[in-house]
């Protein structure tokens, strides 16, 4: 451990619900200064969480919540969201693109607007927060960047059934390698992060549609203090990987996971891994 994340500021994507939320509410219970961004300013139909609601937790839970209404897709509404994160805190320390879309379908399933929005919230949405923020990044005494991407996997298994998502996906991971190695001498470590099992959040049960495999999922829980460990660790052999949570914990010292299980009578062995895991 380097230090707790008491007054770094945290801008996160995606983080109106599920891991986006989970790490907001974990870096807050340090002090923290978290931008929510994310485009969740009403409850939705099916969805919960706002920005506003999860806000309100993070205060709670003893950070200080900047909630902004952003479409990562949008340069100028990114632009001022940053800006206002900067006017609010001083600057950012830390960014973590969490924001995603997914649609596992094929090439012949695949409409265009449902292709053109995973690449555009997840690729370009990435890339395009990242530049955003670095300026104030290569600023910051702990500048750090964690990426919500998979490990690089060629196996037919992970390319052939929904090659739109993968691909969109996958560019977040090359980012991450890239990046990772052009800012080195700027002092910004860049990291991926990934869960070794399915995590039970609203979106993942929209795509399961089922309640017995969401009984065999983790809860958000443990990519938050996956990620906590990594924003928090002064270990460089971190940097530029694409890394799983269960075993970023398990270097920590952490080996009894079943807290993370929703239910916990379902076995680890039972337990649905994650795609690209293999």
């Amino acid at each position: 451990m380097i230090q707790d994340l008491r007054g770094v500021t945290v801008y996160i994507t995606g983080a109106s619900r599920g891991i986006g939320e989970a790490i907001a509410l974990r870096c807050a219970r340090d002090g923290a200064n978290i931008v929510l961004a994310a485009r969740t300013a009403e409850p939705h139909n099916t969805l919960p969480g706002t920005i506003y609601s999860v806000a309100k937790a993070v205060e709670a839970t003893g950070g200080r919540a900047l909630p902004t209404v952003v479409d990562v897709r949008d340069e100028m509404q990114v632009q001022a969201s940053v800006r206002g994160a900067v006017e609010a805190f001083g600057g950012i320390d830390v960014l973590v693109n969490c924001a995603s879309y997914v649609r596992l379908t094929g090439t012949a399933d695949t409409t265009m607007k449902a292709y053109d929005l995973m690449f555009d919230v997840i690729a370009r949405g990435t890339f395009l927060c990242t530049q955003a923020c670095l300026p104030y990044l290569m600023s910051s005494q702990r500048p750090q960047i964690l990426n919500i991407c998979p490990p690089l996997s060629l196996r037919r298994r992970w390319l052939t059934p929904h090659i739109p998502y993968t691909a969109a996906k996958y560019s977040v991971s090359l980012f991450v390698l890239g990046m990772a190695a052009e800012l080195a001498t700027s002092g910004v470590a860049v990291t991926g992060l990934w869960p070794k099992t399915l995590i039970a959040t609203s979106a993942m049960n929209v795509v399961l549609g089922d309640e017995m495999k969401l009984r065999r999922c983790r809860k958000p829980a443990i990519m938050a203090d996956a990620a906590y460990e990594l924003l928090t660790s002064a270990r460089d052999d971190y940097k530029g990987k694409l890394l799983l949570d269960e075993d970023i914990l398990r270097e920590s010292g952490i080996c009894d996971f079943a807290s993370y299980r929703v239910d916990p009578d379902v076995a680890e062995s039972d337990l649905i891994p994650d795609g690209y895991v293999d």
